[in-house]
């Protein structure tokens, strides 16, 4: 299973976290976005480009961008630029949002009309990452016989992973997606769901053996089983301002090393070619709960090859 690891909120740290999880040996990093929260976060464009100057190897994830809040070209002109600064190491993680309106607000958009400006947009990214002039003309969107110069170093662009939880997110990772990765999911959902993408995918006339798995989990890790429990509820409810206490053990990685393990490798079994673990914690405490996982979680789930 590859581990993709979740940097934290503090933008001056992006640079050492980046270089720590590469020598580590996490096979990605990734970012999440919004543009005003109850918590902070960063811009994913230039929080991952910070990281890629800091990085050689290791994968980019934004995880997610909120697509909607972007003209889409603009959208399609970050993504190509980063997927060019990283070398082609860069995962375009796409997002709806709206579960805080009101930055939908700050930006001059609708949020009824989210789903139909990602849709848009990821047509329009397909389109211009093909490479020479595009004639487009969208709902939201129009582009006169015009190319993205330079394009993107990877062939069609960057991977697109989808996010979300409900039918219109499944419908959009079957048309567009090259990973299907939903959050506040079981592994049951997760199986199920990553089915309903590929006949999603199907329909739509593309290969359903193209669109992998993945799962994004809010988590921790501590030896003491019920305190990382705690920790875990009390970061994530402050986090989406709701009591996540009930939600836990459905929802959230946490317990011990031996207890997270067997969790992943549930999702996993479901079909889960990717965990992107998302730490709770600040600072020190951040610190030493990313240790514990990289130490003791990462080798059980991701056992070294054999000779």
């Amino acid at each position: 299973m590859r581990v993709v690891l979740a940097l934290s909120s503090d933008q001056t740290a992006v640079a050492a976290e980046a270089r720590a999880a590469e020598a580590a040996g996490y096979d990605g990093i990734a970012c999440g976005e919004h543009l005003f929260f109850h918590s902070p976060h960063p811009n994913g464009f230039v929080a991952l480009a910070a990281a890629a100057g800091a990085t050689s190897t290791i994968r980019l994830l934004s995880a997610l961008t909120v697509v909607p809040l972007y003209p889409a070209a603009l959208a399609a002109k970050l993504a190509t630029t980063l997927d060019r600064v990283s070398g082609g190491r860069f995962d375009l993680g796409v997002g709806v949002g709206g579960e805080h309106p009101p930055e939908f607000v700050a930006a001059g958009v609708d949020v009824a009309e989210r789903g139909a400006r990602a849709d848009e947009a990821l047509e329009l990214f397909r389109a211009l990452w093909a490479g020479g002039p595009v004639d487009f003309a969208g709902r939201f969107t129009t582009v006169p016989g015009l190319a993205l110069d330079p394009g993107p170093v990877q062939p069609g662009g960057p991977p697109i992973w989808l996010g979300g939880r409900r039918p219109a997110a499944i419908r959009r990772a079957g048309r567009f997606a090259d990973v299907w990765m939903p959050y506040m999911y079981t592994p049951e959902q997760l199986a199920r769901s990553l089915g309903e993408v590929r006949q999603a995918a199907e329909a739509a006339g593309r290969d359903p053996a193209t669109v992998r798995g993945a799962v994004f989990c809010w988590g921790g890790v501590d030896e003491d089983a019920a305190r990382s429990r705690r920790q875990v509820v009390e970061t994530v409810s402050a986090v989406y301002q709701q009591d996540f206490d009930p939600l836990a053990d459905r929802y959230l990685l946490h317990g011990d090393p031996d207890r997270v393990a067997a969790r992943v490798r549930e999702y996993a079994d479901a079909g889960a070619g990717t965990l992107v673990f998302s730490p709770v914690g600040q600072d020190a405490e951040r610190r030493a709960l990313v240790d514990l996982f990289t130490s003791a979680v990462l080798p059980a789930v991701r056992p070294a090859p054999r000779d």
